[in-house]
């Protein structure tokens, strides 16, 4: 679908509502994710007790709920949506792929970059990295809930794992050694550490794939002139001349 915006240039429709949605509501639970990581990070030196670990732990945990179900969604959608929005035409992967990605490259460096749509081949590595990161720090998340804060989906179980009374186990609260057996808790701890590891790397891992996100999309944006930022708002791009994957 096309609608005439110059005589010279033409705008077409690409991101939907739900994908734009998506996409906003991401930025947002992700920026609270870390702004709130950084501070439980810190809790020690800001000189932050329990009880304040507990709440900021707690929040973590529900901007956390926010965004995997905002994930899980977008996963969804992923077979629902619009063609742009379709899991063929955003991960990198597909019959072409490697041709598409050289003629990009070699398109943008001299300056006449192939006009895409959706994402271009480059985007569409970022996307799919961007995609696997989150993934994991969704579920690495999980345990951490579970395991920290006793909170679903796995704190019911973590509770029973550390419980000197089962019959009692509604006693067990966060930094707490009320019927909490040493040895159990000890075991556990022990468990959590690698998903520990790994969601600390991905926080870091994570910051420097959205800056380099943020940075193509403004260098593309700016070489470019398609209105790949302004389409994350109004759902349209416009181009001088037919998109490559436009139908």
């Amino acid at each position: 679908m096309g609608r005439t915006a110059r005589a010279d240039l033409k705008e077409y429709a690409v991101w939907d509502r739900t994908t734009r949605w998506f996409h906003w509501i991401n930025f947002v639970a992700v920026l609270g994710l870390a702004s709130l990581g950084t501070v439980i990070l810190y809790a020690g030196p800001l000189g932050v007790g329990d009880g304040g670990k507990t709440a900021l732990k707690t929040a973590h945990v529900l901007t956390g709920y926010v965004f995997l179900v905002n994930l899980l969604w977008r996963i969804i959608w992923g077979f629902a949506g619009n063609r742009y929005a379709r899991w063929k035409a955003v991960l990198p992967f597909g019959r072409g792929f490697i041709r598409e990605t050289r003629e990009y490259i070699s398109g943008f460096m001299g300056g006449n970059a192939p006009g895409w749509l959706g994402h271009n081949p480059l985007g569409r590595l970022m996307v799919g990295a961007l995609l696997a990161a989150l993934l994991t720090m969704g579920g690495t998340g999980l345990i951490l809930a579970g395991t920290d804060i006793y909170y679903p989906p796995f704190g019911g179980s973590i509770k029973a794992w550390v419980a000197e009374d089962h019959s009692k186990l509604e006693e067990i609260k966060p930094y707490s050694k009320v019927n909490v057996n040493e040895a159990s808790y000890k075991e556990m701890r022990d468990f959590r550490k690698p998903f520990v590891q790994v969601h600390g790397t991905l926080f870091y891992i994570l910051l420097a794939f959205i800056f380099a996100h943020v940075a193509a999309a403004i260098i593309t944006d700016v070489k470019e002139k398609n209105g790949i930022i302004s389409a994350m708002f109004t759902g349209w791009k416009v181009f001088d001349r037919k998109p490559v994957d436009h139908e």
